[in-house]
């Protein structure tokens, strides 16, 4: 019996198919974190976090201490509304400081929800200061000093324990912290590994990483509400990396609370290990400071 051509072509690209998929069913099987050994899937989700710190700059990355970047952030109302932009700059000393400095040209009332205060004088435009240092925190507008409420403080301690740069450089050997793959996905159009992580405090992380560049692409960050029996999603997503000093930046970064967007930032740029001043983060230094950054935006 003669075979043509045409047939000859489809039984070995039938053949090639056979071997293929009888090839490929270990690897979809071991790559399913259903079905992984718990020190399997631990072991894959270290592979991606070793994986993502090395996209992010490796040991540039990881030593970093301090930060400074400066850009806008976009405003949005209680129904998710673009409202507008104000100016910061947001000067960070890792664990646990920071400043950040909103400048405004003209009257914003928002500032008040942004900043999380009441009280702060910034009804014609001008600057306010947040200033965070451990557990102590203060404010600068034009009233003067003055002491943050201890659940602004509160706040901010904890947006520092589920801050991922926090987590991938100072809390991975942590004390109860588990680590397990969570699959493959597309997530924003990119083909991403999920890594999934629970600290002791009961916050589960799961970041998804981008499986060819191995930049962060989106992170949630889910935490129990026992007041309105709910589990609450944080999510931050990141895009438009650039190489600033030694680290891979985000340079539009967006966050949302249970699918709802609350925060959008575009840096104009960031730098690293500036090597601050001593007194960035005291209290005696906000005023002096304040008067200076007025000055100069003038």
């Amino acid at each position: 019996m003669r075979i043509t051509l045409g047939q000859l072509v489809s039984r070995t690209s039938a053949a090639v198919a056979v071997f293929a998929a009888v090839c490929l069913v270990p690897l979809a099987h071991a790559q399913n974190p259903e079905t992984m050994m718990p020190e399997q899937s631990e072991a894959k989700g270290k592979q991606i976090l070793h994986e993502l710190i090395n996209g992010l700059g490796g040991p540039g990355y990881l030593e970093v201490r301090e930060s400074e970047c400066s850009g806008r952030r976009a405003l949005f109302g209680h129904s998710g509304d673009l409202t507008g932009y104000i100016d910061f700059d947001d000067f960070r000393h890792y664990p646990d400081k920071a400043r950040i400095e909103y400048i405004a040209k003209r009257h914003n009332t928002l500032l008040l929800s942004l900043v999380g205060l009441d009280g702060l004088d910034f009804t014609h435009g001008g600057m306010v200061i947040t200033l965070y240092n451990g557990d102590l925190g203060w404010s600068y507008d034009r009233s003067g000093i003055n002491e943050l409420p201890a659940p602004a403080v509160t706040d901010f301690q904890e947006a520092m324990k589920r801050n991922v740069d926090s987590l991938l450089r100072f809390r991975l050997n942590e004390p109860g912290l588990t680590i397990r793959f969570g699959g493959s996905d597309t997530v924003d159009l990119k083909q991403v590994q999920w890594v999934e992580l629970d600290d002791s405090e009961g916050r589960k992380y799961r970041l998804a990483v981008d499986h060819s560049t191995h930049l962060l692409v989106r992170a949630v960050v889910s935490t129990e509400d026992p007041e309105n029996q709910q589990i609450n999603d944080d999510s931050t997503i990141y895009t438009n990396y650039h190489l600033k000093d030694s680290v891979w930046t985000p340079m539009q970064v967006t966050r949302e609370h249970n699918g709802r967007r609350t925060a959008q930032f575009f840096y104009d740029n960031c730098r690293y290990n500036p090597s601050f001043p001593q007194d960035l983060f005291s209290k005696d230094s906000l005023k002096t400071r304040g008067a200076e950054l007025v000055s100069k935006k003038k």
